[in-house]
């Protein structure tokens, strides 16, 4: 079944004001995808302003146009019509890095153990990053929400 409405697509939300800054997020997604709890593995990277704890996510978007898929010279990327998830197939990538160069958040990275691209998957469905956030800085939710959330923080409420 295809979403006719790109709006209700489901994506991750990361709200800013929730955030404490555990990296609980990180850990959880480095365990799903890598078995481990180095968080230099997790596709999510939260950073935090030690000066005014100031806090930010990197994460995959899973963007409506992705110049990620754009930029990759041998199709290793792909966008699910139905989902609107962006996946990278690392058995076909070779390295090249376009998609981590393309990327405007550049979340898409380089795995050196893999010598291959990385990036968020969305855990089929139910992303770790999202199930063990407890204060919900991070959750799932649709691309309308994801912009009202942006519109308010970013263009105070335009």
């Amino acid at each position: 079944m295809k979403i006719e409405d790109i709006s209700q697509q489901r994506v991750l939300i990361y709200d800013p004001e929730r955030c404490t800054g555990c990296k609980c997020c990180e850990m959880a997604c480095a365990n799903r995808n890598f078995g481990t709890l180095e968080l230099d593995k997790s596709h999510i990277r939260i950073f935090v302003d030690p000066k005014n704890f100031d806090r930010e996510a990197i994460n995959c978007l899973h963007c409506a146009n992705p110049v990620c898929l754009n930029a990759c010279p041998v199709d290793a990327i792909s966008k699910d019509d139905e989902t609107g998830w962006v996946t990278l197939n690392q058995m076909k990538c070779i390295g090249c890095c376009s998609c981590t160069y393309a990327c405007p958040l550049m979340a898409a990275w380089f795995e050196e153990d893999r010598r291959a691209a990385n990036k968020c998957n969305f855990c089929d469905g139910s992303p770790n990053c999202a199930r063990f956030c407890s204060p919900q800085a991070i959750r799932v939710g649709t691309r309308a929400e994801a912009m009202e959330l942006a519109k308010r923080l970013y263009l105070g409420g335009k």
